[in-house]
């Protein structure tokens, strides 16, 4: 595994992972129009490219030595949700996806090891994530790092309103 952050050159391929992974776990629960409209909000190679030229976020990914992209992480230097922080400096994890079928590799392990540090590295207090509330797995891969449930939020794909739980963590 090579971790490196991401560049103007990763756009495409990382747009495209983050449509392949979030359809691979959650496409079912949407209709179509819903869906095709989450993921050119949020997946499209324009915001991908916003998103790594922000210099309130900062892009990590995880490669192959081939260079196949495995998995990718996104911290956003600003608090996702301000009324429920905790710390006057809080950062939020916005995505860490993992390639479909490169589960169970450490590519998460590492990825959220970086995001921690990246976090501690900017001063932030406290680090905050939205988790699907049905996303049973994710929610015990965030509490083996002491991330802990604080909220009650919900989540938009399209015109349907998610159930989904906000988890922080004190830094």
């Amino acid at each position: 595994m090579i971790q490196r952050d991401a560049t103007a050159a990763d756009t495409a391929d990382l747009a495209a992972l983050g449509r392949d992974a979030f359809c691979a776990s959650f496409a079912h629960l949407y209709s179509e129009h819903d869906l095709s409209t989450f993921l050119a909000a949020t997946h499209s190679p324009d915001k991908v490219a916003a998103e790594i030229a922000d210099p309130g976020m900062r892009v990590r990914l995880v490669t192959a030595h081939d260079g196949e992209l495995l998995g990718f992480c996104k911290v956003v230097m600003a608090c996702g949700w301000p009324e429920l922080a905790r710390s006057s400096n809080v950062v939020e994890l916005k995505q860490l996806y993992t390639a479909p079928g490169a589960t169970n590799r450490g590519i998460g392990a590492a990825l959220m090891d970086w995001a921690l540090a990246e976090a501690a590295a900017w001063g932030a207090g406290e680090m905050q994530l939205s988790v699907y509330s049905d996303n049973v797995n994710a929610q015990r891969f965030y509490a083996r790092y002491g991330f802990e449930k604080q909220a009650d939020i919900h989540f938009m794909v399209g015109e349907q309103r998610d159930e989904e739980y906000l988890f922080a963590k004190l830094l």
